[in-house]
């Protein structure tokens, strides 16, 4: 078995669409994790991988690759705070947010406790996704190491979170207003009516051609004068071709 049967194969029995990744970044992780495993060839980790529960889980979290923290580059969610969200506000104020991809739930969560501080006791509608339903159950539990949280101001570190021995625990105040659900956004229908999409660090393993397939349905499910924001390491060039406006580094808008 070659990597591109292996491809299929596991695509197939668990339901994945791996053919969106970039195919030499997607083999190179698969490969190191499956000789770190004690697999010599892709026929092997197979079979092993059908047969072994523990196996799977390990083969999923390296492929969607769960890395979240807590307010994740400070300075753009200070941005979002001071500027983004207050515009949307202005427009509307019960916000329809989804945060695609959202591993832990901790940018979720960080936007939660944003619009608890502009908006005291209104509900907003926060979804969040991701395709790993084993880390979904952790993001549900809420339950943090502190290093996720360095960016957590000592005010909302009192304000939301409950320290035990070892993790802090977010309160429900917070932990209430988010709701997740498993999805696969290379296959899975979108919503519509949101606001403000938060996806980042998600689309730079994806091929161009998926990335802009992403995009237009991002942008599709988006409201008129929506905001999709995106990672720090990411742009999106051809915005324009795709139907958005680009407000600045990292926000690109759906035109009123």
């Amino acid at each position: 078995m070659d990597f591109t049967q292996f491809k299929d194969q596991i695509s197939k029995k668990l339901g994945l669409n791996l053919n969106g990744y970039k195919e030499k970044q997607l083999k190179r992780r698969i490969e190191h994790l499956m000789v770190s495993q004690g697999f010599n060839g892709f026929s092997d980790y197979y079979k092993a991988l059908v047969n072994d529960e523990i196996l799977t889980k390990k083969f999923l979290d390296k492929i969607t690759i769960n890395v979240s923290e807590f307010f994740r580059n400070k300075e753009i969610f200070d941005r979002l705070e001071s500027d983004i969200l207050p515009q949307l506000l202005k427009k509307n104020n019960r916000l329809k947010i989804w945060s695609a991809g959202c591993s832990l739930g901790s940018e979720a969560y960080s936007i939660a406790m944003i619009l608890d501080k502009l908006t005291p006791n209104i509900a907003h509608t926060i979804h969040a996704s991701d395709i790993d339903e084993r880390i979904l159950a952790e993001a549900k539990e809420a339950r943090y190491r502190c290093d996720l949280l360095k960016n957590v101001s000592q005010e909302r570190l009192n304000k939301y979170f409950i320290k035990d021995e070892t993790k802090y625990q977010l309160k429900d105040s917070i932990k209430n207003r988010v709701v997740f659900k498993k999805h696969d956004l290379l296959k899975d229908h979108y919503d519509k009516g949101y606001d403000l999409i938060v996806c980042r660090n998600v689309t730079i393993y994806f091929t161009k051609e998926t990335q802009n397939i992403l995009y237009t349905n991002f942008n599709m499910a988006l409201n008129p004068g929506g905001i999709l924001f995106i990672g720090a390491t990411e742009s999106i060039l051809n915005y324009s071709q795709l139907g958005f406006e680009k407000t600045s580094a990292w926000f690109y808008q759906k035109p009123s």
